[in-house]
């Protein structure tokens, strides 16, 4: 199991996708015509069919996204070392929004 976690490991590291998160220009994406319009779109045609899930778990995923970018998220490894002090509020964080997403997911429906 272990050599088949580190292929798949092995592989997004390959493709560069966790430094191309960490190069996400937020500012640049939200002035980008090409962007906004299309997502201000699907944002106006969820207002008007009320589905309040899919908005929510659209704050959801942003929230999460600028919480990983934060100076928060920054600090949790320093020199090498994680700092267990912010493992807990990490986990607290990741757990409210697991637990906000299988609820409007799975429990509530529009």
């Amino acid at each position: 199991m272990t050599e088949f976690l580190g292929q798949i490991v092995d592989f997004v590291n390959s493709t560069n996708v966790p430094q191309q998160f960490r190069e996400v220009d937020a500012g640049g994406l939200f002035t980008n015509t090409w962007f906004l319009v299309p997502f201000g779109a699907f944002i106006c045609y969820n207002l008007y069919k009320q589905a309040m899930n899919t908005l929510v778990i659209t704050g959801l995923g942003f929230g999460l996204w600028v919480f990983s970018g934060s100076g928060y998220m920054q600090g949790l490894v320093v020199n090498g070392q994680l700092q267990l002090g912010k493992v807990l509020p990490v986990a607290g964080v990741f757990i409210g929004a697991l637990a906000i997403a299988i609820y409007f997911l799975f429990m509530r429906s529009d």
